[in-house]
Order: C-alpha cells, then sequence, then structure tokens
C-alpha cells in the first residue's frame, strides 16, 4: 500500500457509552460469556492528537491537564497497541506520539479504553494517509477488544456474541442521561467473576437463561420511538447486581432515582458509573444540579451521537 503525504497532526474525538440493555450467558468453557447488549453512545469524549514520532509513546491527562493515575502508559495501553496495529497493517515503519484527554471514566463501565483505541485507529489512519476502509477499521477494533467496534460506529447499537458483532439499531431521537462517575473503578473481570459467584449461589433474579441473550424488543421500540418513558421500563443490566455487590454505595444512589426525578437509573456496564434517564433536557440538568450540590461529580450527557471522527478544528 502506498502512503500520501504525512500530515503535521490529527486530531479524532471518540465518545464514551451507556449499556443500555445488557443480558449476560452463562460462563463458557473459555472463561468469556456471551451477551446481548444496546449500546447508546453519548456526548462524553475521549480527545486525541495523534503526531508523528521516531517511535510509539502516549500521554494521558484529565480535562484539566492532569495526568490520569491508572492508565498505563506502556503497551498495555489500549490505543498504544491500536496504533501499532495499524502501522503493521499499512506496513508504516515510523511512530507516533498519541496525546489523550480523557472525560470517560477510568474503569468506570463507559468504554474509555475502548474509545482511546477507536480514536487512535481512526487517528493513525488519517495520519499516515493508509485509507483503510470501514470494513478493515472494524475488523482491527475486533481484534482490540469488545467495545472498540462500537467506539468507531458510535450512534446506538445492538451487540451480540461478545458484544462485537453489531447491527444498528434504527432510531435518532434524542435521550437525556446524567452520569455519576467514580474515583473507584471496578475492573471489568472481577465484575463477571462476582456474577458467576452470585449465580452459582442459584439467584433466581439474576440466573441466565439456558439459550442465547436476546434483547428485549421493547428496548428497540423505544429507540425508534424516542419515548423516554418507554425505555425507562426496559433497562437492564445483567452485571449491575454483581457491582452492588462489590459496591454496596451504588445501590444507595441508585436507590435515589425517583426522589432525584429520573425516570430510571442503572449501572453503565460494568461500573461504577451510574446513569439516570431523564424525560427531557430540562430535568436532566435538575437532577444534575441537585446530584452536584449533595458533593457528587454529576454529567449531563445526551445521545445518540457519532463514533470515532477526525475532528477540522
Amino acid at each position: 500500500m502506498s502512503l500520501t503525504a504525512v500530515p503535521d497532526r490529527v486530531r479524532v474525538r471518540a465518545p464514551g457509552k451507556i449499556n443500555l440493555f445488557l443480558e449476560v450467558g452463562a460462563e463458557q468453557d473459555d472463561g468469556y460469556h456471551d451477551v446481548a447488549s444496546v449500546y447508546q453512545a453519548v456526548s462524553l469524549y475521549e480527545d486525541l492528537v495523534a503526531t508523528p514520532a521516531d517511535d510509539f509513546s502516549v500521554r494521558v491527562v484529565d480535562e484539566a491537564g492532569r495526568p490520569v493515575a491508572g492508565v498505563p502508559v506502556d503497551d498495555r495501553n489500549l490505543a498504544l497497541r491500536a496504533a501499532r496495529l495499524v502501522a503493521r497493517e499499512v506496513g508504516y515503519l515510523g511512530g507516533v506520539h498519541l496525546d489523550i484527554r480523557k472525560a470517560v471514566p477510568v474503569a468506570g463501565g463507559m468504554g474509555g479504553g475502548s474509545a482511546d483505541a477507536a480514536a487512535a485507529l481512526v487517528a493513525c489512519d488519517a495520519l499516515w494517509g493508509a485509507g483503510l476502509t470501514s470494513p478493515a477499521l472494524q475488523e482491527m477494533a475486533t481484534r482490540l477488544g469488545a467495545d472498540v467496534p462500537f467506539s468507531l460506529m458510535g450512534g446506538s447499537a445492538v451487540g451480540t456474541g461478545r458484544g462485537d458483532r453489531l447491527s444498528p439499531a434504527l432510531g435518532r431521537a434524542r435521550f437525556d442521561w446524567v452520569v455519576v462517575p467514580d474515583d473507584g473503578g471496578l475492573a471489568t473481570p472481577e465484575v463477571y467473576g462476582e456474577l458467576d459467584r452470585l449465580r452459582a449461589q442459584r439467584r433466581p433474579d439474576i440466573a441466565p437463561e439456558p439459550v442465547a441473550p436476546e434483547v428485549d424488543p421493547v428496548v428497540l421500540q423505544a429507540l425508534r420511538s424516542g419515548s423516554p418513558d418507554l425505555l425507562a421500563g426496559a433497562l437492564r443490566n445483567d452485571l449491575q447486581e454483581a457491582a452492588c455487590a462489590l459496591r454496596p454505595d451504588l445501590r444507595d444512589l441508585l436507590d435515589r432515582a425517583t426522589e432525584l426525578g429520573a425516570l430510571a437509573g442503572l449501572v453503565s456496564g460494568s461500573g461504577p458509573t451510574v446513569a439516570f434517564l431523564a424525560a427531557d433536557t430540562d430535568a436532566a440538568r435538575a437532577i444534575e444540579h441537585v446530584l452536584s450540590a449533595s458533593g457528587h461529580r454529576a454529567r449531563h450527557v445526551s445521545g445518540p451521537v457519532t463514533g470515532a471522527k477526525v475532528m477540522t478544528r
């Protein structure tokens, strides 16, 4: 593949996500679980700037420009792995420096690391003039992690298998959320392990069905109709009980959903971020205000938004 001229820098923005629905199947022989999920990309973004370099490196800061604890900056970093993967695929012999400004919580169940990886794929493709097709980028995203393909796609989508077999969900109506990040992240394997432990105790409310996980069609109907009330009644996260078992304070926060004026609340993905669904923008702002006044770091976000894309400004 011939590469075109290299620009000085490329900036890419990629969104975090909320799992509106997550049904988790039984543990497989390889230790993984099949899932049926509905993702929605929301307006909490990771910003990545890629610049040419002799080697591969990454710097990660928060929105205030401070170094972010808990994010590796060596080859364990998913964005660096994505950059190296693109270089191998297109035969690029140089390197890249990635500057990441994080707004999505670390280990928060909103796919921040996956958003970084998706941003790196798009940025390196553009920086090196590789001209990779969307299917090629999606295939590379699948190799990096289950949530990375959705971070590329954005919008709302159904994910099956390990969550990486995606099909777009119809409906572009806006939904307003208030997300409450938490500094004490939860590791996804730990939450799945706790779910398996709880299921082994034969907890009937979270036991897996003996069939492949399926998305409740009411969720898709709600997305098509744009009805937050209908969506509120269909929200589901099989990992929620496990996350709350590891972090009982999350249950206390969720129990306040109605008191706060939310239609519903749920743990996002493996947590510990909690997401509250609001009736509209004004309701979301009111919830954000109440939570902020009580000491929480609440953020009003909306979805669906587009996936990882090059920013011109």
